[in-house]
């Protein structure tokens, strides 16, 4: 692995929040340890932070302690970030570092970038370049922001490449294809899946409900679940609750006990890996969930109009089913009786994190 011609040590302050973003920032975490020229200094906001959301992935991963933790939840989108932001700028003038490093599209994520640039420090935007081209998104609004702030820009696919080159960006910004950081974590963590303490049918379906657009229209939720429910009643479906979504569902009386589909209490990082492993089919209205299910060749019904990873769905892999009831149902049998081919190499190598590192350790003054 390639060493900065400096004999200066770099530190990078990485800011993360949200559960994706702990499985990605372990495959940099790791790197950077492996590494004299570069420390890290992470900082956890606190978006995610009860002990199945956050505090358990840190532990499994082996992720190191964050050094700071911002304590930020439980507030609107705007409200939280603001916060993330009030408390980021007096670290970031404490720790003076040579880079902040932000993932994904998360109000953590425009928060770090709002901070680095408040305090002219370099930015680096991990799954830079994205677009769903749905701006009632807030995922879309923070990976938009974060990119026109960003000096790096870490694009997994090629797609997100002629994104950025389609818009308006720093002309000074170094846009690199990289490769995904979560199929580096997939291929890691992979030998040490682990079964989630439930009963499996010999088949079923994995499922997971939390985007806002979703959990927070009650018309939409209620038409999600008619339809996992009715495909509870043919073919087991597992579905990981998610604390949002939870409570979305209490407040409409959602009958929980006599509910078709399993629910469980949300998994940490190993016992989705056992989960994808062993599913016939994924519906997910999350972003990271589609790629790990074509890491693991397993077709998926996306509860969305639209999706930033496109190839999956040009390769046939991925249908965008909306969230009507009837088309989620429609989707999923379309799937299981699809015969299309699972086209390897989508996402890199394996050796995102790597060429992450060595491509800011050249680059960072």
């Amino acid at each position: 692995m390639a060493e900065s011609s400096t004999s200066k040590v770099k530190k990078i302050l990485t800011v993360v929040g949200a559960r994706p973003q702990f499985v990605k920032a372990a495959t940099l975490s790791r790197c950077i340890a492996s590494r004299k020229d570069v420390v890290e200094v992470l900082v956890h906001t606190g978006q995610h932070f009860d002990d199945n959301m956050s505090a358990l992935f840190f532990r499994e991963m082996n992720i190191p302690e964050p050094a700071y933790h911002l304590n930020v939840n439980n507030l609107p989108s705007e409200s939280a970030t603001a916060m993330m932001v009030e408390r980021l700028l007096p670290l970031l003038q404490k720790e003076q570092p040579d880079c902040v490093l932000v993932y994904g599209d998360t109000n953590s994520t425009l928060a770090g970038a709002r901070a680095a640039k408040q305090c002219g420090i370099p930015l680096a935007h991990v799954e830079a370049g994205l677009r769903s081209f749905n701006n009632a998104m807030p995922e879309e609004y923070n990976r938009i922001q974060t990119d026109k702030l960003s000096d790096f820009l870490f694009c997994p696919t090629l797609t997100a490449v002629e994104n950025l080159n389609n818009e308006s960006l720093n002309n000074n910004a170094m846009i690199s294809l990289c490769g995904d950081v979560m199929y580096d974590a997939c291929s890691y963590y992979q030998p040490k899946a682990i079964k989630p303490p439930i009963n499996l049918d010999k088949e079923f379906f994995l499922a997971t409900v939390h985007r806002a657009e979703n959990a927070d229209n009650q018309q939409v939720l209620i038409s999600i679940f008619r339809a996992l429910n009715f495909l509870a009643g043919k073919t087991q479906v597992v579905l990981p609750l998610h604390p949002r979504t939870r409570l979305r569902l209490q407040a409409l009386d959602f009958d929980f006990n006599n509910s078709k589909i399993t629910f469980i209490e949300p998994v940490g990082y190993f016992e989705m890996l056992y989960l994808l492993q062993h599913c016939s089919l994924v519906l997910t209205d999350s972003g990271g969930l589609q790629k790990e299910a074509y890491f693991f060749d397993k077709k998926c019904v996306t509860l969305r109009n639209e999706t930033e990873w496109v190839e999956l769905v040009k390769n046939g892999l991925n249908c965008l089913a909306g969230t009507d009831s009837q088309a989620i149902v429609n989707a999923v049998y379309k799937m299981l009786q699809s015969q299309q081919q699972f086209q390897k190499g989508l996402y890199g190598d394996g050796h995102t994190a790597e060429r992450i590192v060595d491509e800011l350790m050249m680059n960072l003054k």
